[in-house]
Parts: C-alpha cells; structure tokens; sequence
C-alpha cells in the first residue's frame, strides 16, 4: 500500500479520535475555552491535512490507484459529516445544514458510480464544488473554536472578537451551504443522460 493510501487510512482513523474526546471528561480551558474543543479542532486540522497530503502525493509520484478514488472522497465525507454533527450535538449548529451536506453527497456519489459504470466517466470537481471544500473546512475549524452559535452575531448580544468570529463562521457556513446546494445542482446536470438510460 501506497503512502497516500496511508494517509486517507490515517484520516479516517482520526474521525473516531475526534468523536470520542467529548467523552474523557478532560477538564481545564485554554484562552477562555474548553480544552476538549482544542483538542477536537486539532484532530480535525490533522485530518484536513491529510486531505490535501494524500492528493498531492498521489499525483506527484504517480501513485493514483482505484482504492484511493474510492476511498479518498469517502474519507472526506465521513470527516466532515462527523465534525458536523458534533457542530450539533454542542448546540453550535443548526442540523439543517448536515442535512443539505448529506444529501448533497448521497445524490452525488450515486452520480459518479453509474457514471463510471457507464462508461468509465471521471467526475472532476467544479468551481462550487472547490469552494465547497474550501469553506467547509475552514468554517468547521473556527467552529470548533466559537463559543456561540451559528448566526448569534444577528441577536445583538455579542461583542468585540466574540461578534467578529461568529459573524465569519456563520457567513462560511452560510457559503459552504450555497456552494453545496449549487455545485450538486452543476453534478445533478450531468446526470441526464444517465436518468434517460
């Protein structure tokens, strides 16, 4: 097996690490914020590196294989969602927006594998689907990080950085949603032909 491969194995071993801090009971806080959340968002920006390790690795040294494309995208979503759900779970995020990622991913990976077994049809990312990525993570990682709930910064009750970090995680989080919603829309257009057949 292949370093890349390594990687996405190692990611999505990270994912069950990160669910299973809330539950150590580690105690303290570190700049006025829970040492667990510390620990989660550390976890999760370890995994997101692997992310963009794997891929690189991959295409640098010529050691794409099949078991990666199937696996590499599965261990994204399964990295996202989970972190998504913890967003949740800790009242940071309302479960709408996992709900619209969810979807959105169910619908394309059932596009891209009658694709392929159609005729062996690569599915690249769009400019939405980039954006996607980009912004989810960033979102979730400052999430991890915000005391407040997603869209707080609108009540009028947060103040100075508290206000500032809330209003960007809610607006990221707002254009991950968008970008989702259109780049499974850009996927959804080419499914046509293959809902014809």
């Amino acid at each position: 097996m292949n370093l890349p491969n390594k990687l996405t194995i190692f990611r999505m071993i990270l994912v069950p690490i990160m669910v299973i801090v809330p539950f150590l009971g580690i105690k303290g806080e570190f700049l006025g914020l829970p040492i667990e959340y510390w620990l989660i968002d550390s976890v999760f920006i370890l995994a997101s590196l692997t992310d963009k390790l794997d891929g690189y690795l991959a295409r640098k040294n010529d050691q794409v294989t099949t078991f990666g494309k199937f696996l590499d995208p599965l261990a994204d979503k399964i990295l996202v969602l989970a972190a998504m759900m913890m967003l949740v779970e800790m009242a940071k995020l309302p479960a709408w927006i996992p709900i619209i990622v969810l979807t959105r991913e169910f619908l394309v990976s059932g596009y891209r594998l009658v694709a392929v077994e159609k005729g062996g049809k690569v599915i690249a990312a769009s400019n939405w689907g980039k954006l996607k990525t980009v912004t989810q993570m960033l979102a979730i990682i400052l999430a991890f990080v915000d005391l407040y709930a997603f869209g707080e910064c609108f009540t009028g009750t947060l103040q100075g950085g508290a206000f500032l970090l809330n209003l960007i995680v809610t607006i990221m989080m707002m254009i991950q949603t968008i970008a989702t919603v259109f780049s499974g829309i850009d996927y959804m257009k080419g499914a046509k032909e293959l809902i014809k057949d």
